[in-house]
């Protein structure tokens, strides 16, 4: 469904245990010039619509109707300058808005 690289597993590890958290949510809003952006943040509240993906020490949660949007995508992390955070490469994206804050998906 979604692959982790090893950097993206060691920083999800690194940040549950500090958070003492074992969740993190996947997802996907509208919103943007491009239409959705995307959620990576604490899994607090779980559903019956939420697929688990287990990777040891934490898991991945995504809303069932939202997996269409991640198969075959990528978490990683990335370092942009002094800049750090996760990045979803996502070849199911038809289009990014130029600031890169919100993509489009063939539907």
């Amino acid at each position: 469904m979604i692959e982790l690289t090893d950097a993206a597993i060691s920083k999800a590890i690194e940040r549950t245990s500090r958070e003492g958290r074992n969740d993190i949510r996947l997802g996907v809003n509208s919103s943007g010039c491009a239409g959705y952006s995307y959620i990576i943040e604490f899994a607090d509240n779980l559903s019956g619509d939420d697929v688990r993906i287990e990777y040891g020490k934490f898991s991945i949660i995504i809303n069932k109707d939202q997996v269409k949007f991640f198969r075959g995508a990528r978490l990683d992390w990335v370092k942009e300058g002094l800049n750090e955070s996760f990045k979803i490469i996502n070849p199911n994206e038809t289009y990014s808005c130029g600031c890169g804050a919100s993509v489009t998906f063939e539907e």
